[in-house]
């Protein structure tokens, strides 16, 4: 079954007003591509990425969203709120969210059901940690996670990210990235037409191998999405 190519990039904490050249700078370098591109900036620059990006073929996405649509919950965001400032997708169960600010797959479940709810889609992240691999537990834990932060119903995209290889410039061996893919596949209700992606310091020079596995529709990027020039090379690897 055909998928389309999603690559998407996180700012994390990164990223100022004075950055946004980033939204016609970026397309400048990559022709209108056949994939769907996606840039999570920090909730501060949203309003003013949104209007950056509106007439180019990048999609604004968030970082995270919380689990209720309002209510008590200071310096949370709703997913309802995001989607009226015109966010199409919202991250959450990052590693950094899981491990900073100990969030549960349950938490992660009800933020990626609010975020449906709203109209936007989730990309849930799971990944297991260095030591967990070398214990022979990766499987176990992703599905475990999958089990627990996976809605019944609804679109969502899944991020598989090994903990172990964000930021660190570690990637994991294509083989058993493709493993892992495919358990995630076997897994998912909706599993044919759900796409997986990968995220773990892609940069340009291996997102193009990366890409070319079976079970892999595009990449979660970190650090290498933070500057136009960098970005752009990934996304021409990836679909060249």
């Amino acid at each position: 079954m055909s998928r389309r190519m999603l690559i998407a990039g996180n700012w994390k904490m990164n990223g100022q007003l004075s950055d946004l050249g980033y939204f016609s700078n970026l397309p400048e370098q990559v022709s209108t591509p056949d994939a769907e591109i996606i840039v999570c900036p920090p909730f501060p620059l949203l309003p003013a990425s949104i209007e950056a990006a509106k007439t180019s073929f990048i999609v604004i996405g968030a970082q995270d969203c919380h689990g209720a649509s309002s209510g008590a919950h200071t310096g949370d965001v709703s997913a309802r709120l995001l989607a009226v400032l015109g966010v199409q997708y919202v991250i959450v169960g990052h590693s950094e969210r899981r491990a900073d600010h100990g969030e549960t797959d349950a938490m992660i479940r009800s933020k990626a059901e609010a975020a449906i709810e709203a109209g936007l889609i989730p990309i849930i992240c799971v990944g297991e940690t260095l030591e967990q691999r070398q214990a022979g537990q990766a499987v176990e834990v992703v599905a475990a996670q999958l089990a627990g932060s996976v809605p019944k119903t609804g679109e969502y995209v899944v991020a598989y990210e090994p903990v172990w290889a964000i930021g660190t410039g570690l990637v994991a061996e294509l083989e058993d990235i493709a493993q892992m893919h495919d358990e995630i596949r076997s897994r998912l209700t909706r599993g044919e037409t759900t796409r997986i992606l990968y995220g773990g310091s892609v940069k340009p020079d291996n997102c193009h191998a990366l890409m070319l596995l079976d079970d892999v529709d595009g990449a979660l990027v970190g650090g290498a999405s933070l500057k136009a020039q960098s970005f752009a090379e990934i996304i021409k690897n990836t679909l060249g």
